[in-house]
């Protein structure tokens, strides 16, 4: 019972400081950088109330994934530095109570935490990303999306059949695809493959030229190879519809990114950008369970300074962990080094500080 009570008590002291992160953090985003960006796209496109609005809330997901490890962080840091500010640490440790089992309730708030930034990154973030995308291209710029994109990505799926379209290059203005692949699969299994030199939007259709089909079988690979000079593919989808279907990597859930970097790598084409950006989907949401082991330690030894102290260290530690994540993340999407060492590597020197500190602090 006693212990119970225990819990209670430092949950309800990281509560309030968890709430005041997620507002205060959101709000330095939004002042920033979005406040900036919405007088520009009103003064400049002269854009609309309503669609500034519905951009501005469809940007929020990815601003409140963010703030959920730094808010973890400076709850942590104020409760602990309230706590141990007061001796009631000392007076927990004097009634036998050790110093791991007062911090255990902040580390499964860390990981409870992490693990709901993990779904709200896949289901949340990528959906209402690409939308406020597509409001700030379509309704408020006036659609001035590049007409000209690389490694264009077309599934389309009939009865029990799924086709994937692959483009090295692909020009909206001219309505050609360079360097073409249709792979048709059957019942999850590859059945034909097409290759051609280009394919152009004629007449409502796609067309391909020069090109050559392979009939697969399962057991002896390539069954059969016909070449064709013309050939119209069922296709429906037109040029303007290909240059919006196209996400960019954090637009793109989980699922979606595993099945591009499968077509990338059928294409023998470098996939460690991709590779990196999934690594990056969990890596940030881990942040809030590392930097809970980090912030109780960090709290503890600050004993009796002001609670504004909390805010000024969340800053450096916040500062020091993307600067690290920013510079390994830029060597991982290059392919310098493995993605996920590139992903993980500051939730591996915050994690490995964070232990060394919990146990000084338990002496």
């Amino acid at each position: 019972m006693r212990v119970r009570l225990l819990d209670k008590y430092v949950l309800k002291e990281l509560l309030y400081p968890f709430i005041f992160g997620v507002a205060s953090f959101s709000s330095i985003f939004i002042a920033s950088s979005m406040l900036f960006k919405i007088v520009k796209y009103i003064t400049t496109y002269g854009a609309s109330g309503s669609a500034v609005a519905r951009m501005f809330l469809y940007s929020m997901p990815e601003v409140i994934n963010y703030t959920f490890p730094m808010s973890v962080l400076l709850a942590t840091l104020m409760a602990f530095g309230k706590l141990s500010g007061s001796s009631e640490i000392v007076a927990m440790k004097s009634g036998g109570v050790s110093y791991y089992r007062i911090v255990a309730p902040v580390v499964v708030v860390g990981f409870i935490v992490s693990m709901f930034s993990v779904i709200w990154a896949e289901k949340v973030v990528p959906p209402s990303k690409h939308e406020a995308k597509r409001i700030l291209e379509m309704e408020i710029r006036g659609d001035v999306k590049p007409k000209t994109q690389e490694h264009v990505v077309i599934k389309t799926l009939s009865g029990g059949a799924q086709r994937i379209t692959y483009a090295r290059s692909f020009d909206e203005k001219t309505g050609i695809m360079q360097d073409v692949t249709i792979e048709e699969f059957s019942n999850n299994k590859l059945s034909r493959v097409q290759t051609a030199q280009t394919a152009k939007w004629e007449n409502g259709a796609w067309v391909l030229s020069n090109g050559v089909i392979f009939t697969m079988d399962e057991q002896d690979g390539i069954a059969s190879r016909a070449t064709f000079s013309k050939q119209v593919i069922p296709l429906r989808t037109t040029p303007r519809e290909i240059s919006w279907e196209q996400k960019e990597a954090d637009e793109m859930t989980l699922g979606e990114l595993r099945g591009y970097i499968q077509v990338l790598e059928r294409q023998k084409l470098p996939t460690s950008y991709y590779w990196t950006e999934i690594f990056m989907r969990f890596a940030i949401p881990l942040a809030s369970f590392v930097f809970a082991l980090l912030g109780a330690p960090l709290g503890t030894q600050r004993q009796r300074s002001g609670s504004s102290i909390g805010l000024g260290i969340s800053v450096i530690v916040i500062f020091v962990y993307y600067g690290i994540m920013a510079f390994a993340t830029g060597l991982g999407k290059g392919g310098v080094i493995p993605p996920f060492l590139a992903a993980m590597s500051s939730n591996i020197v915050c994690l490995i500080a964070g232990i060394i500190l919990l146990k000084k602090a338990d002496y």
